[in-house]
């Protein structure tokens, strides 16, 4: 049986955390910073998990992650 294909866009937005959880990083840092207070911006730089009723369809997306 052949191997299955993991979705390019999405290996690349997430990664599996030492307990099998999805991390990934938050949204609104890219660009149009200034107007951010710079306590949101400290935020934003950390990590997130994603919430469990999207878990599933990640995993089908990274069926080897």
């Amino acid at each position: 049986m052949p191997k299955m294909k993991s979705n390019k866009g999405a290996a690349k937005r997430f990664r599996r955390t030492a307990k099998g959880k999805i991390r990934c990083d938050k949204p609104f840092q890219g660009h149009i910073l200034t107007k951010k207070s710079r306590k949101r911006k400290r935020r934003l730089r950390k990590n997130d998990l994603i919430p469990s009723s999207l878990e599933r369809q990640v995993r089908r997306l990274l069926p080897y992650l």
